[in-house]
């Protein structure tokens, strides 16, 4: 299609346009959809097992053994509502700040949505507005664009007739009149997010691990379940029998039991829990958790990439200082500041001026050149009646003064940037340029004008606090390496020049080695700071990134923590797991903290829950093998599962925890976990062996001790978990041991679990054998500790 007229484009264009889809819409089916959220988290194996198990004890009238339902239903509805959160946050994604467009129709100027936006269309734009879609500039007068939402560059780029204006950037000194060339899915903006609008879950150890136990627990259960259904029947006599005389519900009820003792329902849902409280816990200090498992990553992190402009710097430049060079300056030079100051198509660096230098009106300028980045500086000219005309010239040194004079000066300037300082000169002519746009003959320097970025008051303390804990600082920008150095050194980094990533390698292996041997990288483009960051975690590292521009998006997506501003655009906040919703960069720190005690009390419960899954496989096995039925009824296993494990795992898990992140929180967990759960099983054979000699015609006294010596044994491996022990620890043990006796004492709660206490002979067995389970308990703690020194 033909590009349109200065007077844009009709009606019956802007139709055909979108009838050719070529309006500024995009896609979002990048998100997964409720039904996919709904069977992910639902429609499982493990749910449909225990789903079928609660509905079988339900048929059969035994509500009372199907108690284990509620964790089961509570673990897909935090999985589901956590995954829909995630979608919204997602599908709200939007670049766009501000949703209205200025374009040309028809001739006359009109508002409309952005989305409304067809290609050719005429956008006008001024100093403020956002560019809603990829232009290309028809006319223009002093335009700059901020691009650095985009490309992480903080400086503004000058836009002549002809230049392309990318979506996304923001206009922030002069007016134009562009065509646009790319609209919807096209537009530089829309592509630079797509992957990341795509959906993920963050990179949990925690999680990986629970799932890593669920598979293997999932190969084990049909060949234990045939194992128990066999043993169940022969102890009732045979197939023959227990069906003739309806004894197979019983049978059923055992290996329904058995099933449900081996799948941790209870850690999957006090790990969400624990990740939900930790959640709450950081939305009171202002840190909002995109998604619960984000809480433990931090604490695992030991590589920090981070972006200068809006993380380590607030974004914008301060006026530092003023550097007079001649001890009788052209007067009213105070006054030629004020003006550029307050020009209404001034840029960012010259408004900043406005704190130190008024403008009284006493000056009425008759030429005017504004700002351009290719020309690198702006010039005015004023009249004062009769008298001088002079003019002032505000740019950078090297391009105002001309070559081979004020070596003292440009020296001076060089000596200035080399701090990290923005550096502008001042300069005086009298009479006005021989050209339009050319500097006026015979320019004296007056003074340099120095500008400083703002550093985040926090940035200092906090980097040198992850220094000590461990965590090795990157620092990844878009602008010029020597300028990033700067502020690197400013924020207490060790650094004495970047890394130009214009030359940062292509291959994987050499990427990786330029990573591991720089701290700070200048001119990086998004799809680079993405590369980066795969690069360390090829190397080993747990990554985190912060950010606040659209261009740190992709990076933050690849890491595995990101960390978005609150002055973040709206796309970075959306793929971050974590945002700083009043930018306070010294929040981090209470992140870290409340990660390791999410981690280590997770790794301190898990081997409660762990345990119970080995001592039930080991039990269904033997118990089996040698045709014996399963030793407990399902609510008996609520029983001693609330006591031993479900009540006190829940207040240990939020309890404070300072412990440092170690890696291997599965090996180490299953090192105690599995020996602890034969433990148990070999006392629980020897009382059932016992019991089945002395007294088998007495089931119910079997459970009863059984139950005993399972809530004995199962509370001297709380007490070894519980180490080092504390106030709170020590008082949770008592309420336990506490409730245990009550239990078994009060009539309501020894009909509901069918107890009672087992013969004075029995007792003293399931006594015996008890104490003798928890010396073994006893040794194997120590030795784990001695293995695995905290």
């Amino acid at each position: 299609m033909a590009g349109p007229p200065l007077t844009g484009l009709t009606e019956a264009d802007v139709l055909a346009r979108i009838s050719s889809g070529l309006d500024n819409r995009t896609p979002d089916q990048t998100s997964r959809s409720l039904w996919q959220i709904f069977r992910a988290n639902v429609l499982t194996l493990f749910n449909a097992i225990v789903g079928t198990s609660f509905l079988v004890l339900l048929l059969l009238g035994r509500w009372q053994d199907a108690l284990f339902g509620l964790a089961a239903a509570g673990n897909a509805v935090i999985g589901a509502v956590q995954e829909f959160r995630a979608k919204r946050s997602l599908d709200r994604l939007a670049i766009m700040d501000a949703p209205q467009a200025r374009v040309l129709r028809d001739g006359e100027l009109q508002e409309i949505h952005a989305d409304a936006v067809v290609q050719d269309d005429v956008l006008i734009l001024r100093s403020g507005d956002q560019v809603t879609a990829d232009a290309a500039v028809l006319e223009a007068a002093g335009l700059e664009a901020d691009e650095s939402l985009l490309t992480g560059e903080s400086d503004p780029v000058g836009k002549d007739a002809g230049s392309e204006l990318l979506s996304g950037s923001i206009i922030v000194a002069g007016h134009a009149k562009a065509r646009v060339v790319r609209v919807g899915a096209e537009a530089f903006a829309s592509r630079l997010t797509a992957d990341a609008r795509r959906f993920s879950l963050v990179n949990s150890e925690i999680r990986n691990s629970l799932d890593r136990v669920l598979r293997w627990i999932t190969w084990a259960i049909v060949p234990v379940a045939v194992l128990v259904v066999v043993g169940e029947l022969q102890a009732l006599g045979g197939w023959q029998d227990a069906f003739a005389t309806g004894a197979w519900t019983v049978a059923l009820v055992g290996v329904i039991a058995s099933i449900i003792a081996m799948v941790p329902l209870g850690l999957v849902l006090l790990t969400s829990v624990a990740f939900a409280v930790g959640g709450l816990r950081l939305a009171a200090h202002k840190v909002l958790i995109q998604e619960l498992a984000a809480v433990e990553g931090l604490a695992r992190v030991d590589v920090l990439c981070m972006d200068k402009t809006g993380t380590l710097t607030e974004g914008g430049l301060k006026f530092e200082a003023v550097y007079q060079l001649t001890s009788a300056p052209d007067t009213g030079w105070q006054h030629a500041l004020g003006w550029f100051a307050s020009e209404p198509e001034a840029n960012a660096t010259a408004r900043s001026l406005a704190v130190a230098f008024d403008d009284d009106a006493g000056f009425q300028s008759i030429s005017y050149v504004p700002f351009s980045s290719s020309r690198k500086w702006s010039a005015v000219t004023f009249s004062r009646g009769s008298g001088a005309t002079p003019s002032w010239v505000l740019g950078a040194p090297e391009m105002i003064l001309a070559p081979g004079s004020h070596a003292d000066v440009l020296e001076q300037a060089g000596e200035l940037a080399g701090k990290g300082l923005r550096t502008l000169l001042l300069g005086a002519a009298d009479g006005l340029p021989g050209k339009p746009e050319t500097l006026p003959d015979g320019l004296r320097p007056v003074a340099l004008l120095t500008f400083r970025e703002q550093l985040r008051g926090d940035a200092f303390d906090t980097l040198r606090f992850f220094r000590a804990e461990g965590v090795e600082v990157k620092i990844i920008s878009g602008d010029d390496p020597r300028t990033v150095a700067a502020i690197a050194g400013r924020v207490g980094l060790d650094v004495t020049e970047g890394y130009d990533a214009r030359s940062l390698p292509e291959d994987p292996t050499l990427l990786e080695g330029v990573m591991k041997s720089n701290t700070v990288f200048g001119r990086v483009t998004p799809d680079q700071k993405r590369n980066m960051v795969a690069a360390l975690q090829r190397l080993g590292h747990t990554v985190a990134m912060t950010g606040d521009g659209v261009n740190d998006a992709l990076a933050l997506k690849a890491a595995d923590l990101g960390i978005a501003m609150d002055s973040a655009a709206p796309a970075t906040k959306a793929v971050a797991r974590l945002v700083l919703l009043d930018g306070r960069f010294d929040r981090l720190p209470e992140v870290l903290a409340e990660g390791r005690r999410v981690i280590a009390n997770i790794e301190r419960v898990s081997s409660l829950f762990l345990s119970k899954t080995a001592y039930s496989i080991a039990v269904a096995v033997s118990f089996g093998l040698l045709q014996w039925s399963f030793p407990f009824l399902p609510r008996q296993l609520s029983f001693t599962d609330g006591l031993t494990i479900g009540i006190p795992a829940f207040f240990l898990a939020l309890m404070p925890n300072a412990r440092r992140y170690r890696p291997g929180f599965l090996r180490r967990s299953l090192w105690f976990s599995v020996p602890a759960g034969l433990i148990v099983a070999a006392c629980l054979l020897a009382v059932n062996g016992i019991a089945t000699a002395e007294a088998p015609s007495e089931p119910d006294a079997a459970r009863s001790a059984s139950v005993l010596t399972l809530s004995f044994v199962g509370l001297w491996i709380l007490a070894a978990v519980s180490r080092p022990l504390n106030a709170g620890r020590v008082g949770v043990l008592a309420a336990m041991c506490a409730a245990l006796v009550i239990l078994f004492n009060f009539p309501l709660a020894q009909e509901f679990f069918i107890l009672s206490w087992p013969p004075i002979d029995l007792l003293i067995t399931a006594g015996a054998v008890s104490v003798g389970g928890g010396l073994a308990i006893e040794l194997l703690a120590l030795v784990h500790r001695r293995r695995f020194p905290r």
